[in-house]
């Protein structure tokens, strides 16, 4: 697994469709649902009339600490849900990204955050090694 200073990728030996259908899994496992899909491809053919390479952005939520997070802090929602992205890669390889939630959460400078994204963290690390 590759990290970034606000994120976690890993290249997977899956093909693009059916990496998307495995971190699903994977997610579900760790106790979130995807609650948005966001087809980047599809998105700019239709809107710019640009070819893109395969690239989906999966919105991630897992509600008790998502509810965990909005008690601490009412605005968090700016941050939810959490990004997982699948995308093909210029060498042809297939990518499974996530946010790190303790890098996003950290501008917010609320104490009570600490713990729930240390949680999420964990649990979106286990997504991506799981691969």
């Amino acid at each position: 697994m590759e990290t970034t200073n606000y994120g976690f990728s890993k290249v997977v030996s899956l093909g693009y469709d059916e990496a998307i259908e495995k971190v699903t899994e994977e997610l579900k496992k760790e106790g979130f649902g995807v609650l948005t899909e966001i087809d980047i491809k599809a998105t700019l053919k239709k809107k710019l009339d640009v070819d893109f390479k395969p690239y989906k952005i999966l919105g991630a939520c897992n509600p008790p600490f998502a509810y965990k997070a909005l008690q601490a802090e009412e605005q968090i929602g700016l941050m939810l849900p959490c990004n997982v992205i699948v995308y093909v890669n210029d060498k042809n390889e297939t990518v499974v990204a996530a946010i790190d939630p303790i890098a996003s959460m950290q501008a917010v400078k609320n104490d009570k955050l600490g713990d729930v994204a240390e949680t999420i963290q964990g649990k979106l690390k286990n997504v991506i090694n799981s691969l």
